[in-house]
């Protein structure tokens, strides 16, 4: 039994936040259904790159799920999507605020067809205040948000972090919010509305940058890989490149200096406290690096392994996935795609001592399971579903 077996999802979601929420749902064991457009389906689908036509992108976020096909401007679609939410334990939508209703599938419709529905709404601003209306991506989040303000070199370059963190943040706490609604269905037995910004989330994952400002009324600006408050937390370079340390406390400081051959300045005033070695940063990284490039990268992470300094290499995409502790965590896996074939995706990053979570098959093709949802789920019989077929329903 997986941790989630049992629960129904109706996934209206599309592109990337809606997607990797339900995308955890289905890794843990939920019965995911993918609504999708008939025509073209996903956003994602026309992504690249691809692998015998399909979508790497879409793959990646969407393995484990049934598609399904459905018209939502036509009135039987409609009716066959209530009739789905009717028999869901959630429904996720990452739609535009409106969109919905103006469909007469929102919230307050589906309600009344199912009040123990969890209906999870995840969208760049929310369903209130005065920017709710507008269109929002991750990159324009990451703007408006603060994060492209504390993350780069220096304050004349904004820069966005390199993953889309502004839509897997609000996947995460899209997820979260529903568990904590469906614990809370357990005692009352009503769904509700989930509401999700994805502004929001980007407000509450910034973190010390935020605090800082509210105590000090001083603005946060990048410094590139440096710790604001903590010393040596940063990147150093290294013959063959360069390498991530941290050094935390005092103790740490000492083990690192011996290391690096440089017990001397354990005691020196600019560097006997982390106070004192946040302000002298500069002084202290270049005495750093007049060491660290000596020698190669894995010399001196070997060697910090050795006396317990929180110590990292530099890791691009390729040597990530061959990684001896990525692999053994099972963070990349085998899946056989019904058209892409043998390919490897992420695995499922929560690990279970009792209801194991994994990836259970691959992401659909459009329109893969609308037959055998319908007619198992909703009770159609085949002539019913090829009148749909030809009504341009699915």
């Amino acid at each position: 039994m997986k941790p989630l077996e049992g629960l129904v999802v109706l996934d209206m979601t599309r592109v990337l936040a809606g997607p990797f929420a339900s995308m955890m749902f289905a890794d843990l064991g939920a019965e995911v259904i993918k609504i999708e457009r008939p025509e073209g389906g996903d956003d994602t689908r026309a992504y690249p790159p691809f692998q015998k036509g399909e979508s790497a992108y879409f793959m990646s976020l969407n393995r484990g799920k049934r598609s399904v096909t459905l018209n939502l401007k036509h009135p039987r679609g409609k009716e066959i999507l209530k009739e789905l939410a009717k028999k869901s334990d959630i429904l996720i939508e990452n739609f535009k605020p409106g969109t919905m209703d103006k469909l007469g599938l929102g919230y307050e419709d589906l309600r009344k067809v199912n009040p123990r529905l969890i209906y999870a709404a995840s969208s760049g601003f929310g369903q209130t205040g005065p920017y709710s209306s507008r269109p929002a991506y991750d990159l324009i989040i990451q703007g408006m948000g603060g994060m492209m303000s504390v993350t780069g070199p220096d304050e004349h370059t904004p820069t966005k972090v390199g993953s889309s963190v502004a839509d897997i943040f609000a996947g995460l706490f899209t997820a979260i919010g529903i568990l904590s609604a469906v614990n809370a269905r357990n005692r009352t037995g009503r769904g509700q509305l989930v509401d999700v910004a994805m502004l929001d989330c980007m407000v509450a994952v910034l973190e010390n940058a935020v605090a800082r400002y509210l105590v000090s009324g001083e603005i946060p600006h990048p410094i590139g890989n440096r710790h604001p408050s903590i010393a040596p937390f940063t990147t150093l370079a290294t013959s063959d490149g360069a390498m991530n340390i941290a050094v935390g406390n005092g103790d740490i400081w000492k083990r690192m200096c011996a290391v690096l051959g440089m017990e001397e300045y354990v005691n020196d005033p600019r560097f006997a406290d982390n106070p004192s070695r946040v302000e002298h940063f500069q002084a202290l990284k270049e005495i750093l690096e007049e060491r660290t490039t000596k020698k190669t990268s894995d010399h001196w992470l070997a060697e910090f392994e050795k006396v317990n300094v929180p110590s990292g290499p530099i890791n691009d995409i390729a040597h990530l996935v061959h990684d001896p502790q990525v692999l053994a965590r099972k963070m990349i896996v085998d899946v056989v795609h019904p058209v892409a074939g043998a390919m490897k995706i992420p695995g499922v990053p929560v690990k279970f001592s009792d209801t194991p979570s994994e990836v259970k098959e691959p992401a659909p093709i459009l329109g893969q399971h609308t037959e055998g949802v319908l007619t198992s789920f909703l009770g159609l019989t085949p002539e019913e579903f090829e009148a749909l077929k030809k009504d341009g329903v699915v």
